[in-house]
């Protein structure tokens, strides 16, 4: 004999059993949901409160029991207690979304789910997921009669619950299954809040690739974020105060975004367990964490033989904060230069500014750059106006300056940088003076300032109609032979060097 602690368990236990019997032989719910975490539990309210019937199920069965006990417990939602009890609740078509920790536990859920699924079905992984595993998933599940979507969620917490932005890929005989329910869901911009900020972004894994990007950026601009904090704070001594209000000014300008208006909000926030003008960033341990998908960006963009330079600085730049205890016996041993605190802090302070705006288009021109060479790799048909706007909402790199982007591949699809088109072309010869000035400023003052280095450099050198590589193949071909091209003639040549080196004169 079962017995039961607390009766108000014991109640709602055998409602939603009984909720869950009937549901059975209805098959009356839109879709399913697996995997109750933070962002999976949020998601399923979400699609509750559009007005869809949603069916869950977690693998540790008192974490379904407890989310349909509390924020759960709704007509909309009902938890199951076997992957089985999921798929029988849920009308055909069937839509399952995974909402797991990456890796294995996908593929385990899916081998599990393809027997008890029908032609038809669709399976959606809304993981943060290498993109290659979705490239691999696709093919299997379509093998398998079924359909299948590799879908980026990008947001957060608040995003899964109020409208993230969705980049889906993958069976393309699947959008229109889910397309309803997706952008229902989604954040929604444009002067009436009516474009929704999820669109089919292309076949196989293009929608976790463009997360991938998305992620890439976000780590650009949060680098970028704290270079420029470190150089008001240490060459123009602005406290936190000030801070704010700078990042306050700058959230009402062609910066306004979230990672700007969340930053502003930072400086402002006092240190619950100091005294009243003790500031929480103050406290933090400058090591940071990262979950490795800047890291995937980067490493692509290698094998693509592209320039992400500045995703691969801030990946860098994590990895020094976590040498911590290394850097702390480095700064007792290692010496810099002192110079005095710049005495015209609002000049500087709008240098920085531009500096900001200049580094922030040179990292966005690398991002689609990336996504452009991706997608002729690949074979996707990549709509970058369309995901600049999946990204003009609730994601993290939210920001006004995607209207930019979207314009700017809406006057010209095939736009070969963005940098070249005439807004940001403009944008950058007037930030030109400031942005150097700043870089230079860093240097001088022996502040760290990777990613704003890499932007300007990347600029400088996508300009340049010459580089330095004449010498580089000559090197090449000296010690291996490796062959170079010629200005005068067509052709690949290789030269003895041994006999063609004359005399120091």
């Amino acid at each position: 004999m079962t017995v039961f602690h607390q009766p108000s368990e014991c109640f709602l236990s055998l409602r939603a059993y009984q909720h869950l019997r009937d549901s059975m032989t209805k098959s009356t719910y839109d879709i399913g949901l697996i995997g109750l975490a933070v962002m999976g539990e949020n998601l399923a309210l979400n699609i509750a409160s559009k007005g869809f019937r949603i069916a869950v199920y977690n693998r540790t069965q008192s974490v379904t029991d407890a989310f349909v006990a509390d924020r759960g417990n709704q007509e909309q939602i009902i938890g199951c207690h076997s992957i089985e009890d999921l798929v029988a609740a849920i009308k055909p078509p069937r839509k399952i979304m995974l909402m797991v920790k990456a890796g294995p536990a996908v593929d385990n859920i899916i081998q599990t789910l393809i027997p008890l699924l029908n032609s038809g079905d669709v399976i959606i992984d809304g993981g943060n997921t290498q993109y290659s595993d979705t490239e691999r998933r696709t093919k299997q599940v379509e093998e398998a009669g079924l359909l299948y979507i590799g879908t980026g969620v990008s947001g957060g917490e608040e995003g899964a619950l109020k409208g993230p932005s969705l980049m889906p890929g993958g069976s393309a005989e699947a959008w229109p299954l889910i397309k309803p329910i997706f952008q229902s869901i989604s954040a929604h911009v444009g002067t009436n809040h009516d474009v929704p900020c999820c669109e089919w972004v292309g076949p196989r894994g293009a929608g976790h690739y463009v997360k991938m990007v998305h992620n890439g950026i976000e780590y650009g601009d949060m680098q970028l974020i704290c270079e420029a904090y470190w150089l008001l704070k240490h060459a123009a001594g602005l406290d936190n105060n000030s801070l704010a209000h700078v990042f306050d000014e700058w959230n009402r300008g062609e910066l306004d975004s979230y990672l700007i208006e969340i930053t502003r909000d930072i400086f402002t926030a006092h240190d619950p367990d100091g005294k009243a003008e003790s500031f929480l960033v103050d406290h933090i341990l400058d090591r940071a964490g990262a979950k490795g998908t800047g890291k995937w960006m980067s490493q692509l963009a290698l094998d693509l033989g592209v320039p992400s330079t500045l995703v691969t600085e801030a990946v860098y730049a994590r990895c020094l904060s976590a040498e911590k205890d290394a850097r702390v016996r480095a700064s007792n041993i290692l010496s810099g230069p002192k110079l005095p605190i710049i005495e015209n802090t609002s000049a500087f302070t709008e240098q920085v500014r531009q500096a900001l705006y200049a580094s922030k288009i040179a990292s966005y021109a690398q991002g689609f750059a990336q996504l452009a060479a991706a997608a002729k790799e690949h074979d996707w048909d990549l709509n970058y106006q369309s995901i600049a706007m999946l990204w003009r909402g609730g994601c993290i790199i939210r920001a006004q300056f995607l209207d930019r982007i979207a314009a700017a591949y809406g006057e010209n699809a095939s736009l070969e940088n963005l940098m070249l088109a005439p807004y940001f072309t403009s944008a950058l010869a007037e930030s030109q003076t400031a942005w150097r000035t700043v870089v230079a400023t860093a240097a001088a003052h022996g502040i760290p300032t990777p990613a704003f280095m890499t932007a300007l450099a990347y600029y400088d050198g996508y300009r340049s109609d010459h580089l330095p590589a004449n010498l580089l193949q000559a090197q090449r071909d000296y010690f291996g032979a490796h062959t170079y091209q010629r200005t005068d003639r067509e052709g690949s040549f290789h030269s003895e060097w041994l006999d063609l080196r004359r005399p120091l004169s």
